[in-house]
């Protein structure tokens, strides 16, 4: 299968254009090695079974050997050698050139195991598993930095390829690279289910040395799963772990979320609180996240099958496959995503800043029935801004710069009151 192209390859050349060396992070499996290979002129894989005690045993004496190589030079889950970093930005001081060095990372690493953060010396990129677009689901026909950028941007009658069954055959899949190699589809849905035994069996242990239960990590994921999309606490999260006959301190339950966090499994979303209410009625929680939303599927044992008949459960995990999609699609306009929710049940599912302060107020609908209540709550959280900077005339909020609903419909409309409906199949960056 020919290499599919990432959005994160022109993040890619433009860091390796800017800085010394590349950090790439993210989930086991994203593609994260593929993707720098495209640019590496020579590669080093710690994991190698063949070589990596070789390697480490270098990385114990003379580190900067395993820096010698054509430029850029691929380090390969580099954290297996933390003391490569520290020789990394040494080389990069030393050298004083650009695209020295691409590194990756499916886990974070202690701060204590190395000397010097890498500022100025080595950038970050995260990537996530694939989006729509790029696993040629989404037709792209919709941009949107267009949709900030061009006021008058006509996406009026754009049309999605993608019904409402191939979406939850993609949340089931995932964006998992290796899974689009798979001819028949029960190979495809059997990428997530592996990687959710990975996580539970060895990576939960892997990732700090710190030996811990398969059954209690399993069952820490079902329940967020049973959560996602939603501003559950942790401490619902661990009464829902108790009522299911699994005792756990709370001190391991966050210990385990970490190491979660970590992998880059759990990814949960802060909230957005301006001041346009009184303070106390802003939701400040986090709402409840994974990295894919095939994960969630996969900790429940769902299939699409199952989910056809039970669509109510699929608009939460609907939500979690476009968190994905528009942290992808925002990530080389420095997108950041939040939510609105207060105690008035008024709500946006998202809210997409950008770093020059525009933002997008953003609701996410399966289906037609549920537009007018979305269109409804962002309308009136833009009228409680107007309303707060005619108090405020010193201290004024920016109003929104655009109004969205993502639905899994077909058709993209702008509405005479501004708001935007378009369809996950027709977006892109």
């Amino acid at each position: 299968m020919p290499y599919l192209e990432r959005i994160a390859d022109q993040q890619l050349k433009l860091h390796l254009e800017c800085f010394g060396a590349t950090l790439i992070t993210g989930p086991k499996w994203c593609g994260k090695t593929t993707t720098a290979k495209q640019q590496a002129k020579s590669v080093i894989q710690i994991q190698d079974p063949d070589m990596r005690e070789n390697y480490l045993f270098t990385a114990r004496t003379k580190p900067s050997l395993l820096l010698e190589g054509e430029n850029p030079r691929l380090i390969d889950e580099w954290q297996e050698a933390p003391v490569l970093w520290d020789a990394v930005r040494m080389s990069v001081d030393n050298l004083q050139k650009e695209g020295l060095y691409i590194l990756t990372g499916s886990t974070t690493v202690d701060d204590k195991l190395i000397h010097h953060t890498g500022t100025g010396r080595i950038s970050r990129i995260k990537m996530y598993p694939m989006s729509l677009f790029e696993s040629l689901e989404s037709n792209g026909c919709i941009s949107l930095r267009k949709l900030f950028d061009k006021k008058d941007y006509d996406i009026d009658g754009k049309r999605s390829d993608l019904s409402i069954e191939q979406l939850i055959f993609a949340a089931c899949r995932g964006g998992w690279p290796a899974s689009l190699k798979k001819r028949s589809d029960t190979a495809k849905l059997m990428i997530a289910r592996e990687y959710l035994q990975n996580i539970c069996q060895s990576d939960i242990s892997s990732v700090d040395g710190v030996t811990r239960s398969p059954s209690q990590t399993a069952l820490i994921l079902k329940s967020y799963a049973r959560n996602i999309s939603t501003l559950a606490s942790k401490q619902c999260l661990l009464k829902d772990i108790a009522a299911n006959a699994e005792n756990i301190s709370i001190n391991s339950f966050y210990a385990y979320l970490n190491a979660l966090e970590r992998l880059f499994v759990l990814e949960d979303i802060e909230a957005w609180c301006p001041s346009i209410r009184s303070a106390t009625t802003i939701r400040a929680g986090q709402k409840r996240e994974f990295v894919d939303p095939s994960i969630a599927i996969a900790a429940l044992g769902l299939t699409p099958e199952y989910l056809k008949q039970d669509l109510k459960t699929f608009g939460f995990l609907f939500e979690c496959l476009c968190i994905r999609d528009l942290k992808i699609y925002s990530q080389s306009f420095h997108g950041r995503v939040s939510y609105y929710h207060d105690r008035y049940d008024l709500e946006a599912d998202a809210v997409l800043t950008l770093e020059d302060g525009r933002y997008a107020l953003i609701e996410f609908k399966l289906g037609s029935s549920e537009i007018e209540l979305g269109a409804s709550h962002l309308l009136k959280i833009k009228e409680l801004v107007k309303e707060y900077n005619q108090k405020e005339p010193l201290h004024p909020l920016r109003e929104p710069d655009l109004l969205l609903i993502i639905t899994g419909g077909n058709m993209a409309i702008t509405r005479p009151d501004g708001v935007k409906i378009v369809p996950i199949g027709c977006l892109r960056d």
